[in-house]
């Protein structure tokens, strides 16, 4: 793999630093560098425009980084020498902790409710939220069903919105859930003030736990981001008394 870094080095001040020992201090770096990441080749090495302490902030959801010497906001993704996505993982962490902000009388229930339950944030015409219903369908009939818990992510499709209302307002909200995935055309969509509330509370719900892509999923407590089905069958091949000791993320 190669990959092109640069590595903050400190600016020659008034302290008397000479190029020298500035020099010095960055090929000691550059060699640290290059024998703690062993797996990448390094082709090209220097300066980088940011200075000082670099801090970590939430912003939307999202993990940003700021270094307040430079007055900078970095968007990036910090990895440790074992390649573990630290950003990944203060994203996660952040996410977890704003499960407290959903309101389970919002969600749309699908599944027994004996069943272990999933988190779900999903768009009625994201395609590979359509995989994954068919997924949990075809998990259904092997007899390993899971309660989902949907919230409508209402601002990626410019027609999700109303589907997601359409369905809310259906007499039997779940079987037209299954339509709607299941790539049935609605024809005139139903309206209702009920609806229409609970898919701008999910919006708004959404918007505070910063996820902006689906299919989105909260499983274990952990956010998985996308249809990742090697994990999902991870967690079902749990047995099944783990997986009811476990503690639900919510319960409607």
């Amino acid at each position: 793999m190669f990959s092109t870094i640069s590595c903050v080095v400190p600016a020659v001040g008034q302290d008397g630093a000479s190029h020298r020992d500035i020099s010095a201090l960055a090929d000691t770096a550059q060699r640290r560098l290059q024998q703690t990441f062993t797996n990448l080749r390094f082709e090209d090495f220097g300066p980088a425009p940011v200075t000082g302490p670099i801090y970590q902030a939430i912003a939307g959801g999202k993990v940003v980084y700021y270094a307040p010497e430079s007055d900078m906001i970095l968007f990036a993704a910090v990895y440790d020498k074992n390649g573990v996505n630290l950003t990944a993982l203060a994203q996660d962490a952040s996410a977890r902790r704003r499960i407290g902000t959903l309101d389970p009388k919002g969600a749309l229930a699908i599944g027994p409710a004996d069943a272990p339950t999933v988190i779900e944030f999903t768009d009625p015409d994201c395609p590979f939220c359509r995989a994954l219903d068919k997924f949990w369908a075809a998990k259904e009939a092997e007899g390993k069903p899971v309660r989902r818990l949907i919230y409508f992510v209402s601002g990626i499709h410019p027609h999700a919105a109303a589907k997601a209302e359409h369905i809310l307002c259906s007499p039997d909200p779940a079987a037209e859930f299954e339509r709607i995935y299941a790539g049935s055309v609605p024809g005139p969509l139903r309206t209702c003030p009920e609806g229409h509330a609970r898919v701008a509370k999910n919006s708004e719900e959404v918007g505070k736990m910063g996820i902006a892509a689906t299919p989105t999923l909260i499983v274990d407590g952990r956010l998985i981001s996308g249809f990742q089905q090697a994990e999902l069958d991870e967690f079902l091949s749990k047995p099944k008394a783990t997986l009811e000791a476990e503690p639900a993320s919510h319960s409607p």
